[in-house]
């Protein structure tokens, strides 16, 4: 099983769940097996489509290039569920849209949405993009306050610089150590620095 089969059969039981127990089990089974772009992207345009069924059609559209999913995947990764925020970045990754390194940074970087934040983050790291290190940059140094909540995007900011391996980091790195939850990743990033 591929990565794309993996992550569809985990997407496809999640919503097929969710559509069953609002009793739309067969709008389901046929918007699952539609193979007509068109149809899903209607979907996203219509009003009163439920979230499952938006979801659907936004991962279908994302995983075949069609840009129109865009908007709706960049909104489900700003989602409160976790589940919803990964499957978005998974297509959102396959979809390859320019403005999606623009749209993760503003969402890691929003301090309003920072409870949201740790998917955004990652996909900032994955996409490798311009925005990718000023963004986790940001995000790392605002994690640094005494006591603040979000240690975990504070620990995936500095998993994602390590991996980037850009020297820019650096200092934020530094700043990072002395961090009681966020001290061994910033030391394992800076461990992947270039010399």
């Amino acid at each position: 099983m591929n990565a794309d089969e993996a992550e569809w059969g985990s997407l496809t039981d999640r919503l097929a769940d969710e559509a069953g127990a609002a009793g739309d089990a067969a709008a389901y089974e046929r918007l699952a097996a539609t193979g007509d772009p068109e149809d899903l992207a209607a979907v996203l345009t219509a009003p009163g489509r439920p979230l499952w069924a938006r979801e659907l059609a936004a991962f279908r559209l994302g995983l075949a290039g069609d840009r129109r999913a865009f908007e709706a995947l960049v909104l489900l990764l700003n989602h409160r569920d976790a589940e919803r925020c990964v499957s978005a970045a998974y297509a959102l990754v396959r979809l390859g849209d320019p403005r999606t390194a623009r749209a993760a940074a503003a969402l890691a970087t929003n301090e309003l949405r920072v409870a949201y934040a740790l998917v955004p983050v990652r996909l900032l790291a994955a996409l490798r993009a311009p925005e990718s290190v000023p963004a986790l940059i940001t995000a790392l140094r605002r994690r640094l306050a005494p006591g603040d909540p979000h240690w975990r995007v504070g620990v995936a900011c500095a998993e994602g610089l390590g991996a980037l391996a850009d020297p820019r980091a650096r200092p934020v790195l530094e700043a990072a150590v002395p961090h009681p939850r966020l001290g061994a990743a910033a030391r394992a990033a800076l461990g992947r620095m270039p010399a």
